[in-house]
């Protein structure tokens, strides 16, 4: 579902030497990941069970983390697979 409210403009840091003329082209375009394509999403069962163990363990309400993993585009180019695959505690610094 495209949501263009929702959408947030992304831009490159700045740096001395530029591959690219950094003026606008053309018109803004939207780019959604579920936009054209039907995404799925796998998740490891021990990633899960380590991150709500965290979560169950952690005395604040709130808390950050990290869950790591692979975006892949299906052969057939109609459907993206996110297998999130690691969990990251992060640090509290």
């Amino acid at each position: 579902r495209f949501v263009p409210e929702r959408m947030v403009p992304f831009s490159f840091p700045l740096s001395k030497c530029a591959l690219w003329d950094p003026v606008a082209m053309g018109d803004v375009i939207g780019s959604h990941i579920a936009y054209y394509r039907n995404p799925k999403l796998s998740m490891m069962e021990k990633t899960l069970r380590l991150a709500y163990r965290h979560a169950k363990q952690n005395e604040k309400k709130l808390f950050s983390c990290f869950l790591l993993g692979t975006l892949a585009v299906d052969e057939d180019g109609e459907g993206i697979m996110l297998t999130i695959d690691r969990f990251d505690p992060g640090r509290e610094v």
